[in-house]
């Protein structure tokens, strides 16, 4: 689904990138030339700047639903809320939830803890 909407997002948005550059400006852009054309000059600039109009009020919903729907499943997350099974450190003593402080605190706590614990064999040297 979200392959589709991407895909039709894409294709408004090089119709609507050759509609701008085809209007005539100050400059000329790319729509100056001769008058010989199917249509008279004001009413070329009258169908151009309606199917810019269409076109951006086709990117602006594609935009939105694909916003919408890449939020739809998303879940609240939390580094601090974490289950037991992922928060604890290599030595399997769990981190306790801190009485004062933030996430910062937590942290240096789980390193202190970590540290404390006797190594099991060589260890790689930490620079500090």
């Amino acid at each position: 689904m979200q392959t589709v909407v991407i895909v039709i997002h894409l294709m408004i948005v090089a119709i609507m990138i050759g509609a701008v550059l085809l209007q005539k400006s100050e400059g000329g852009g790319l729509g100056m030339g001769g008058g010989a054309g199917f249509m008279s000059s004001r009413g070329t600039a009258n169908l151009l700047s309606r199917t810019t109009a269409v076109l951006a009020a086709g990117f602006f919903l594609t935009s939105l639903f694909l916003s919408w729907y890449a939020g739809y499943n998303r879940a609240p997350s939390s580094i601090i809320g974490q289950p037991t099974s992922q928060g604890q450190p290599a030595g399997g003593a769990p981190i306790s939830a801190p009485t004062s402080g933030g996430i910062l605190d937590t942290l240096k706590k789980a390193d202190e803890q970590q540290q404390n614990q006797a190594p099991s064999g060589p260890q790689v040297p930490r620079s500090q």
